[in-house]
Formats: C-alpha cells, sequence, structure tokens
C-alpha cells in the first residue's frame, strides 16, 4: 500500500494513513513526500519520508518520527490490530525530481533530464543553477568528441512544460554548505523509531493504539 505527493491515492487504507500523517507533518513545517505501507510477516512497516527547503536533520526526523507516531496512536483503527514499525527518512538521491520544491531544493545539483516539447524531446546532463516561477535553468554539459578540448557548460533556459522528471547524478569528492552542517542527515536515511522496531530494542512491536 503506498500514497504520495503528486500522485493519486488508490488505496484506500494508505490514503486513510496519509489524512492522518499529512497534516501533522505540514504542521511541523515538513512537506510529505511520500508514504508506503508494506506488509512483512505478521506486521506492517509504515515508510514515512518527509523534507523541506531548509533540509532535514536527525533531531527533525525524531521530531516528526514522535508527531507521527501519536498522530497513529490517536486513531486506533488506522493499523487494527496489526503490529506496525514505523520508518521516517528523508528522501534519496535516487529520487525522481517531479516537483518545483525537488528541484529548488537540489539547486547546485548535477542532473539528468529530458527537455523539450512532446515529441521532440532530448536527453540532457546539466548542473540546476536558477529555479523560477517559469521553469529551471540548466547548465549543460556540452556533448564533444572524445578526447577534444572540453566546452564550457551552456545555460539553457527550460520551461516547467517542457522538463520531464530529472535524476540527481550522484558525485563523488564535491562538498557543499549542507554537508558540513553538523547534525546533517544524509539522503535517504532512515531513523526507526525505538519504540516500534522489535528487532532493535527487543520490544514488542506498537499494535493497536500503540499498546505495547
Amino acid at each position: 500500500m503506498s500514497a504520495s505527493r503528486g500522485t493519486p491515492r488508490t488505496d484506500p487504507a494508505a490514503a486513510r494513513l496519509a489524512g492522518w500523517i499529512e497534516p501533522v507533518v505540514g504542521g511541523a513545517g515538513y512537506d510529505l513526500e511520500e508514504l508506503v505501507v508494506t506488509p512483512a510477516g505478521r506486521r506492517s512497516i509504515v515508510r514515512v519520508v518527509v523534507d523541506r527547503d531548509a533540509g532535514v536533520t536527525l533531531d527533525d526526523i525524531a521530531e516528526v518520527s514522535r508527531a507521527v507516531s501519536d498522530a497513529l496512536d490517536a486513531h486506533d483503527d488506522g493499523m487494527g490490530r496489526t503490529p506496525y514499525v514505523l520508518e521516517v527518512s528523508s528522501p534519496g538521491v535516487d529520487r525522481p525530481l517531479t516537483e518545483p520544491r525537488h528541484w529548488r531544493r537540489n539547486s547546485g545539483r548535477l542532473v539528468t533530464v529530458a527537455v523539450g516539447p512532446a515529441g521532440a524531446a532530448e536527453q540532457v546532463t546539466g548542473r540546476i543553477t536558477a529555479v523560477t516561477d517559469d521553469g529551471v535553468t540548466l547548465a549543460v554539459e556540452a556533448q564533444g568528441k572524445p578526447g577534444a578540448k572540453k566546452r564550457a557548460p551552456a545555460p539553457r533556459t527550460v520551461p516547467w512544460a517542457e522538463l520531464g522528471s530529472g535524476r540527481v547524478q550522484v558525485e563523488f569528492g564535491r562538498g557543499g554548505p549542507e554537508d558540513a552542517a553538523a547534525g546533517s542527515l544524509d539522503d535517504g536515511e532512515t531513523i526507526d523509531d525505538p519504540e516500534l522496531d522489535d528487532d532493535e530494542t527487543g520490544g514488542a512491536p506498537r499494535a493497536r493504539g500503540g499498546a505495547q
């Protein structure tokens, strides 16, 4: 079962959970990027992915985890009597860039994306240099012949209507201001609620109403 922002929520159970969790996450100042509920034997794993413009730290994830756990406990019928494990994380680097906020939060990163009108789109690789209401500006890498002198990237502004789903390219050894932030959370790092995960703490997974 899954539900994520920007896509239809077709699963009633996941949609119901999202209806409770999203206001809590939004009220704390974050965006609910994804909610996935996966059966795992006699219990379920509830995975929540959150993000915001200022980035997400380990303390932020712990705060959201507590708030989401309280929200689930407040709705006993959400998971029925099924024990569950709650996992809260930030988006991974492999998450597609599909919303303007995704592009804005990845400013300065190298991405690969299809650009151009429908039926005539081309795949380009470029660095995000600006994100506005009109679209995205990329410093596009020039395609040259092997062995030829490398040319400087050329700026290209792409309107939203001609911008496909982007993919961030992993660059080793390239640091940024966010990398030096104390307590910062690596892309896609997950924190399990210690009160929920019996594998980590030796306790029982939480069931209806959070009873252990």
